[in-house]
């Protein structure tokens, strides 16, 4: 009998050994050892008990753990170790505390996971016990044990003893050095992280992939791209580029940092791509004012069957709103289950600022009605959205309704709240929200909501008290600031306050051609044509170049790029046509080409000719010949509409019986009969 035993002891023995492939087949072996009566086999036991966290359930690991009659140090560890490594961290805390009622003291091997588990629970006050411990167990020098603590007060942003317990370490391995870089990070120090990464490599040490991810982590925060690139010449010298961790880290420092061009490089020599990187240079591409390039990446990371992530489906709703694509905008969504948006606000945000770009607020509202969970950044998002619509009204309602719910509002509110007056025009509105960001809301007004004042004030005439809250900012004023005064000026004429207002612009953005280009109109349309070519001449000896308009509309789910004058287009012969039709249409209508805006100091007739082949109005003859009568047209520009095609388009909505939106880089225009959402306040 008792040889039969040990015969089914071997046996089990070896079945351990080789491993599982279901909880089935373990709970097999268990079963087993209990009929055999070695459940009391405090080894075999333990490997039961190792295996079963392998499974994603540790509720058989509690049964198994908790049916031994006195577990030892070894199954305690054993616990600990496979619930933290479960994510179950609470849960691992309560069987140290059962650990220490039985009168175990922890060891070297309990420390580390222990610590860990404090560390993303950000539960110092165990931590600092557990550190007097360690001492205590004679475990200070154990380099696990020490980097396990650099990690707990580095991640619980205690990083002057992160530091400390860092220094004293004798022999610094490259988990240790990690762990202090991430420490830094995780306070906002990135310079300090990026020097101890020199300090590794002056060390002689080689990082390995986790290093080098967070210290690229480190350049992306504080877009340091000379650092970065340092890191990249490294890594590639090195060889760990082939590593898809580090390459998809190395993806995403780029495109944060705006490089592109070494981004896509970096991404094509990937041998392996994941969905991650996949998904990072789909968002790159449509946050860097690439959105054609990321819809062209999103269609071939399906063809290499990848099915989207959050992140993906972001950056593809990104690139629609930023087109106008609406039908690709839906078809996108599509991909995934309704569900998945409503209960995930990122997902739905992206969703909700889709529909409100591309002129459907009617979409954007049920999106936003039908969230389960309404964070702060939704809430924005329909704020935002209903003011950008033009809905100015409803924003203000909808953001009595957040409060009413109990959400605080954030600096974002304000930003579309604010927005909202500059929309409508409600100057008085618009500084009753402005001052109730500190006295009502404790909220201190960002650059971003003094350049929201500046707009409202410059639109409204209000040059001069513009110009006064610029000069009184608590801080500096950045170029939007000083773009929204200049604006003002733009609309309003004002070619005396607009010389000042351009120096400080050219000393902020030398190269920005909009600055030089905006000074020209406003002599032109004040026929100071001397002036105006000596600001083209400026332009020219610098080598600054105009920034083109591009117009693009989707039609049947296929979007279409159009630049002024352009003859590129399949359909040139027919839009032109087309279009040729419209000026009469508008000349017989009592239209007049309002030529002031035109840069060159050229005949009439030729002005009119000019103005007759921007974008937007090639990009809407193109609409009419390729849609039915009683679709709505939509076009998106990425400059703001000139005065002239503003009312142009007013006059062909009336005589063609179409609705027509249009949005610039400023706000919709939402053309019907003759008139425009914006009334003319544009």
């Amino acid at each position: 009998m008792s040889s039969l035993i040990l015969n089914k002891s071997a046996h089990i023995k070896i079945r351990l050994f080789q491993g599982f492939n279901s909880l089935k087949h373990l709970k097999h072996v268990h079963a087993a050892l209990l009929r055999l009566g070695l459940d009391e086999d405090s080894y075999l036991l333990n490997k039961v008990l190792r295996f079963s966290f392998n499974f994603g359930n540790t509720n058989y690991s509690h049964r198994i753990f908790h049916q031994t009659k006195e577990p030892n140090i070894f199954l305690f560890n054993t616990m600990i170790h496979g619930l933290v490594l479960n994510d179950s961290f609470q849960e691992s805390i309560e069987i140290y505390h059962s650990m220490r009622k039985e009168g175990l003291s922890p060891d070297s091997f309990t420390f580390p996971f222990l610590l860990k588990a404090c560390a993303r629970l950000l539960d110092s006050k165990l931590g600092i016990k557990l550190h007097g411990l360690v001492v205590k167990a004679g475990c200070e020098s154990d380099a696990f044990v020490n980097t396990s603590l650099v990690s707990l007060y580095g991640k619980c942003g205690f990083i002057d003893n992160a530091f400390k317990v860092f220094d004293d370490i004798p022999e610094k391995n490259v988990a240790a050095w990690t762990a202090i870089i991430s420490g830094y990070i995780g306070v906002g120090k990135c310079r300090e992280a990026i020097d101890m990464f020199r300090r590794l490599l002056d060390m002689g040490l080689r990082p390995d992939s986790f290093s080098l991810v967070r210290v690229l982590a480190a350049c992306t925060r504080i877009g340091d791209l000379r650092s970065g690139e340092w890191i990249d010449d490294y890594i590639t010298k090195i060889g760990m580029v082939r590593n898809v961790f580090v390459a998809t880290s190395l993806v995403d420092f780029y495109v944060k940092c705006g490089n592109m061009e070494r981004a896509c490089s970096v991404f094509d020599g990937m041998l392996e791509k994941d969905i991650v990187s996949w998904s990072s240079m789909i968002q790159g591409y449509a946050s860097n004012g690439l959105p054609k390039e990321a819809l062209d990446l999103f269609f071939k990371m399906l063809n290499e069957g990848f099915r989207p992530d959050c992140y993906a489906m972001v950056g593809v709703l990104c690139a629609c709103a930023r087109l106008g694509a609406l039908e690709l905008g839906n078809w996108a969504s599509n991909l995934m289950d309704r569900n998945e948006f409503l209960g995930n606000p990122v997902l739905g945000t992206a969703l909700i600022d889709m529909y409100a770009k591309c002129g459907r607020m009617d979409s954007a509202w049920e999106v936003f009605r039908g969230m389960r969970k309404k964070d702060i950044v939704v809430w924005n998002a329909a704020i935002s959205g209903l003011a950008m619509s033009g809905h100015v009204k409803a924003a203000f309602g909808l953001f009595g309704q957040m409060e009413k719910s109990g959400i605080e509002p954030d600096g974002n509110t304000f930003v579309g709240l604010l927005c909202a007056c500059t929309h409508a025009g409600l100057v008085d509105e618009g500084r009753q929200y402005f001052n109730s960001m500190e006295r009502v809301f404790t909220l201190t007004p960002e650059i971003e909501h003094y350049g929201c004042m500046v707009d409202l004030l410059g639109r409204a005439g209000f040059l001069d008290e513009a110009h006064q809250l610029v000069k009184s900012m608590p801080m500096e004023a950045n170029a939007i600031v000083w773009g929204a005064l200049l604006g003002g000026c733009r609309l309003h004429r004002d070619t005396q306050l607009v010389e000042g207002v351009l120096k400080q612009l050219i000393a902020l953005e030398p190269s920005n051609s909009g600055n030089y280009v905006l000074l020209s109109n406003i002599y032109s349309a004040s026929h100071k044509w001397e002036d105006a070519a000596k600001i083209r001449s400026i332009m020219s000896e610098r080598g600054i170049k105009k920034v083109p308009g591009y117009s693009w509309i989707e039609v049947d789910g296929v979007v279409h790029e159009f630049l002024v004058g352009d003859t590129s287009h399949p359909l040139s012969e027919k839009i032109y046509a087309k279009l040729g039709e419209l000026v009469k249409d508008l000349k017989a209508s009592g239209y007049v080409p309002t030529t002031d805006y035109v840069l060159f100091d050229i005949e009439e007739e030729e002005k009119e000719h000019f103005i007759g082949c921007h974008s937007e109005k090639l990009a809407i003859a193109f609409g009419l010949i390729s849609t039915a009568p009683n679709d709505k047209i939509r076009v998106v520009k990425n400059l703001r509409v000139c005065g002239d095609c503003h009312e142009a388009i007013k006059h062909i909505s009336r005589f063609t019986g179409r609705e027509i939106i249009v949005r610039d880089n400023n706000r919709f225009h939402c053309f019907n009969d003759g008139s425009c959402s914006c009334k003319d306040y544009w």
